[in-house]
């Protein structure tokens, strides 16, 4: 099977996400949960979810569908669209598994999920994230991580203005 086929079967309906999920509960896999845009992956990305995937055995990231991303950020994104971003996601190696998330909000993923680790940005306290409820119910961690480097808004405006 070529690398190209790899990625692509990490990029998964929520039935694939559902099967995979009840087989790495069975091994005792602890699920990490994470969601965002990643519109133009950069150095800041790469960190936060380096140190993401550490936090447990597999990890899962609700990839914003290009709908939610333009309901969020706003006229002109995404850049790139949601096939082409979840590929991209999907092929860092410490990424299992990649779902389009058509929602706003991961609540209804996370409690479909129930991650053992749900992580999002530092600019939230834990107990402020969406699914805390979900995770700390079930004795999980809520974990709030810094993005180091990058930011995507400046990386388009820088970019806008080479052109």
């Amino acid at each position: 099977m070529n690398r190209f086929k790899n990625v692509s079967k990490k990029v998964v309906d929520q039935h694939e996400l559902s099967r995979r999920v009840a087989v790495w509960n069975l091994l005792g896999k602890k699920i990490v949960f994470t969601d965002g845009c990643f519109d133009i992956l950069h150095r800041g990305h790469v960190d936060y979810l380096t140190q993401a995937a550490s936090k447990g055995d597999v990890m899962v990231i609700g990839l914003h569908s290009d709908a939610s991303v333009a309901r969020l950020k706003g006229e002109g994104r995404p850049i790139q669209n949601q096939e082409s971003r979840a590929l991209i996601v999907a092929s860092l190696s410490y990424v299992d598994a990649v779902i389009i998330l058509e929602e706003d909000s991961p609540y209804n993923l996370i409690k479909f999920i129930k991650p053992d680790v749900l992580v999002k940005g530092a600019d939230k306290l834990p107990k402020d994230i969406i699914g805390y409820d979900i995770v700390s119910a079930k004795g999980g961690s809520v974990i709030a991580l810094d993005i180091k480097e990058g930011n995507t808004e400046r990386l388009i405006d820088k970019i806008k203005l080479t052109q």
